[in-house]
């Protein structure tokens, strides 16, 4: 699939125009580029809380996982314990997923425990994907790269969890370390670094 043409007539990557949500996530947030720490765990706990499901759903309840997460506040999600957890668990606001509940919870202390001179953002830059040529088709637009694949295995041995190779290049992706939107997509030249 092409761009589509979308509620303004402007052309869209084809996954972008199928609610109001995506139409404004495409436009405004995914493969621009996010700055800081704290960004940056609110998109990883995001895309690890979206594994297995549809994205529409994670940004519909986006608020209420700010909410639940303290604003994705690492200091404040590191300090969560076991009555937060139920806390959580309870709030029909978010996904209530054990798994990935505690995974949020354990990433903020990996991510506050990282070597001094280590950062997300660094980690990330060190797995940035060369530039390539725009995709002309959704069908071009890969799931997993070889540079996910270490990006994955990289946050792993720092003991984050929830990050395997396809969740890597989604962060990637919404974060503008790579540029997917396709060649006809009126976002594609001021998204991401890899225009």
């Amino acid at each position: 699939m092409s761009a589509v043409n979308g509620t303004d007539g402007r052309p869209r990557c084809g996954w972008a125009v199928s609610s109001p949500e995506y139409e404004r996530y495409h436009d405004l947030e995914w493969g621009r580029p996010v700055f800081g720490e704290a960004a940056l765990y609110e998109r990883i706990s995001l895309e690890a809380f979206q594994s297995g499901l549809s994205w529409i759903t994670i940004l519909r309840k986006r608020e209420a996982f700010r909410r639940a997460f303290a604003r994705f506040d690492p200091h404040a999600v590191a300090a969560f314990d076991d009555d937060d957890v139920a806390r959580l668990m309870a709030d029909a606001g978010i996904v209530r997923n054990r798994a990935k509940i505690l995974a949020t919870i354990a990433n903020a202390r990996t991510l506050l425990a990282l070597p001094d001179g280590t950062t997300l953002s660094g980690i990330l830059e060190a797995h940035r994907p060369a530039p390539k040529p725009a995709p002309r088709e959704l069908s071009e637009v890969p799931a997993v790269v070889p540079e996910s694949v270490a990006l994955a295995k990289e946050l792993r041995r720092h003991g984050f969890r929830f990050v395997g190779p396809t969740t890597a290049y989604a962060m990637q992706q919404a974060t503008g370390y790579v540029n997917d939107h396709l060649a006809s997509c009126w976002v594609r030249d001021s998204a991401g670094e890899n225009s």
